[in-house]
Formats: structure tokens, sequence, C-alpha cells
């Protein structure tokens, strides 16, 4: 469990280190701010896309496999990203085709990296009987989230002169400790033959990674997948009448978390006024980056079990906070206000995600589980391949455009849920 929690921590902790220092390095380069959230778009689609093949995969060719092949992408995407950034800071390259290489070696990652998460997920639910797997499957999606707080802290200790380094630290930091844990997993990991017979569950690009998002939900597609019921249950679609209400809440939320994030960088730099010394806002852009992850965590870990939230509550709930945090950050003229709005829409969001999820699996019967883990991954993926770059480009044009297309989808979303989602007395009664 220690190198499986590692291969998860090392990737979030990673790929949210990058996010912190991409905006400086783009102001650096001297780019739109639109372009550098556009070079993800082709890694996020590729994500989408593979995801459920390597999951497939994993059943297949072995877990231990196709975890290595997921970290050997993860380093080698970081490796050249690194290279072909530092190549642009240097004057080696133009910003244009810094950006174009970029975005070649980051599709490295979605392509490639997306092997690992669903490997872990069914290892670990193929060697735990189904009493103890929730619980290691929350372990599993605990290193994600500690990942995603972790990755901000370091991100400003990694950007160093050494070597002229400089931003680009982090990228070539992080493949080091990606490189570790790929000799690690190849040494210590027992053999992936299962004990327990398990899938491998597509999962979201989510903001770089994936992780089990809903471990529940997780486990009984698995389940599902351990006894199934006579006959192949039908396929289920994004429009089927018992989805839709939480689809379009789902992908309309999603939209507005992924604008947010891809502001919140660019907005540091401004309202700090960093444009002429990008290099001072990896700190700042940092802090505000793990203020969201520790708010999120929170959400999730804390609220959620604590005030026992349904589906229906989580995302109603979740979307008021997260239109509220917005507000504050677009009002906010110093780090502290800027930290606080974040972390209040990421607590907002960290509620409205797992209420979603929650609430798409309760949806629909036990056999239809995987569909159902599928089409939540596919949603939350769909999310980061336009929205940040539509967001960051708002915001170019006004604050206000930006913030308010945000604000916006936040109150859609509660008017529909309001509405069209199925209060949670019913939920748990068709599930039972």
């Amino acid at each position: 469990m220690a190198l499986l929690f590692m291969v998860m921590l090392v990737t979030a902790a990673g790929n949210t280190a990058m996010q912190s220092v991409m905006p400086s390095i783009g102001t650096a380069l001297q780019v739109e701010d639109v372009w550098i959230s556009l070079a993800y778009s082709w890694s996020a689609l590729l994500w989408v896309v593979c995801a459920p093949f390597w999951a497939r995969k994993s059943d297949q060719r072995g877990r231990k496999a196709m975890m290595a092949l997921g970290l050997t992408g993860f380093i080698i995407s970081f490796v050249l990203c690194g290279a072909a950034l530092w190549a642009g800071l240097s004057g080696w390259l133009s910003g244009f085709w810094t950006l174009i290489a970029f975005a070649a070696a980051r599709s490295l990652y979605g392509g490639f990296g997306s092997a690992a998460p669903p490997a872990v997920q069914a290892y670990v639910a193929s060697r735990t009987p189904r009493a103890e797997r929730t619980q290691a499957l929350s372990l599993i999606a605990s290193s994600f989230g500690l990942g995603t707080v972790i990755g901000p802290a370091l991100a400003p200790l990694m950007v160093v002169s050494f070597l002229g380094l400089g931003l680009t630290g982090p990228f070539l930091a992080f493949a080091a400790i990606g490189l570790i844990a790929l000799i690690l997993l190849r040494l210590r990991l027992p053999n992936d033959e299962p004990q327990y017979a398990a899938r491998g569950a597509g999962v979201a690009y989510s903001s770089g990674t994936g992780a089990p998002v809903d471990p529940q939900a997780t486990m009984e597609a698995e389940d599902a997948g351990e006894a199934p019921a006579p006959g192949e249950p039908p396929r289920l679609g994004w429009r089927d009448p018992r989805l839709r209400p939480w689809v379009f809440a789902g992908l309309v939320g999603g939209h507005a978390q992924a604008m947010v994030l891809g502001i919140s960088g660019f907005l540091v730099l401004d309202r700090l006024g960093l444009r002429d010394t990008p290099a001072d806002g990896a700190g700042p852009v940092g802090l505000v980056l793990m203020s969201g992850a520790i708010a999120t965590l929170l959400a999730q870990w804390g609220l959620i079990p604590r005030f026992n939230l349904g589906p229906r509550a989580a995302t109603l709930w979740g979307i008021v906070t997260a239109a509220v945090g917005t507000l504050v950050l677009a009002i906010a003229g110093d780090l502290h206000l800027i930290a606080l709005g974040y972390a209040i829409a990421s607590l907002g969001f960290g509620l409205f995600r797992p209420g979603t999820t929650a609430g798409t699996s309760l949806a629909v019967t036990r056999s239809e589980q995987g569909q159902a883990s599928g089409i939540v991954a596919s949603l939350a993926g769909a999310s980061y391949i336009y929205a940040p770059a539509l967001g960051v480009w708002l915001y170019g044009h006004s604050d206000w455009l930006g913030f308010g297309l945000i604000v916006g989808l936040c109150a859609l979303v509660l008017l529909h849920g309001w509405f069209a989602l199925q209060p949670d007395s019913d939920l748990t009664r068709e599930r039972g």
C-alpha cells in the first residue's frame, strides 16, 4: 500500500506543482495567458479517450505493468516538458514553438500517464476483501488529495538557479522523484496475481491527474464485475432519464470548477503586480493552490461525513459555496483575500463533485455501476478540455466576464438542481 500510495502521491504532487509555475512561465515567455491554458487541452482530451482503454488493458496485461507504463509516461512527459520550457526561457525557441513542444510533451502524460490510476485501483481491489475495500480505496484517494497539497508547497522550493533551471526546476525534480517511485515499484511491488476479482475503472483527468472520486462507487462497480447478473446490462448513455439531471449538473458545474482553476494563477500575478517579475509568482500561486487543496480535503474528509450530506444536499450547498468563493476571488486585491476566495470556492466544489458522483451512482442499478463510473470520469475530463482556456480568455478581456460566467454557471446548476435532482430520501430508498 505504501508503494501504491506513493505512485498516486507523486503524480498528483507533480501536476499541481506544474500548475503553480506555468502562469509565471507563460508570462516570462511573453505569450498570452489563454495559450498557456490551451496547451493542456490536448492532454486532457487524450486522457478522456485513453483512460478507459488502459482500464481494460489493466485486466488483461497486468496491473503492475500498467502502473509502470503510467509512471514512465509521467516521467518522460515531465522531462520533455521541462526541456521544452527551458529552451524557450533560454531563448533557444520562440514562445509559439515552446508551447507547441510543451503541448506535445504533455500529451504523453494524457496518453500514457492515464494507465496508472485505474491499475492502482484494480490492484488494490483485487487484493482486498469487500469488507476492507472501501477503506483501502479511500487511502489511495487520500494520497491524491495529499499530493495536491504537497505539490504547490514544494514547487517554489524547486525553483532554483542551479544549472540555470529556474522555473523549470519542479519539472525535473518531480521527474526524478517519479523515477525513484518507478524503480521501487518494479523491485518491491508484489506480483499482481489477483486474490479477489476486480476490474480497472476509468478515472477522471481532474485537473491533471486521476484518483478514485468516490471509493464506495468504485467498489460497487468492481463488485458488479465480480457477480454479474445473467446477460449484459443495457448500454448506459448520458441521455438516460435517470442520469440526465446529474449529468447536466456535473458537466455545467465541472466547467465552472475548471475555469476557476484556469484563472487563479494569472489572477495572482495581476493582482499582486508580478507580471514584470514572474519568477516571484511561483510562491504566491502555490500558496493559493495549496489553500484550495486543503479546503477540498476539508469538504471531502470532514464536512460530508460529519453532516452525512446526501448527493442532492452536497451538490446544492456545494455549488452555492463555490459561487460565494468566486465572488470573493473576483474582488480580492491582496494575497490573503485571494487565498480565502479560492479556498471557499474549492470547499464548495469539494462538496459538489462527490455529490454529483454519488447521485449518478445511486440513480442506476448495481449492474450498471461500472458504466456509471465511466460516465462520471468522462464528464470530469471533458470539463478540462476547453473550459480553463475559455475562462482565461474571458478574464483576459474583462475580470467580470470570466468571473461572471463562472457565477452564472453555478446559478444555473442551483436552479436546475433545485427542481430536477431527486431528493436524497428517494435516492436512498431506490438504492435499497
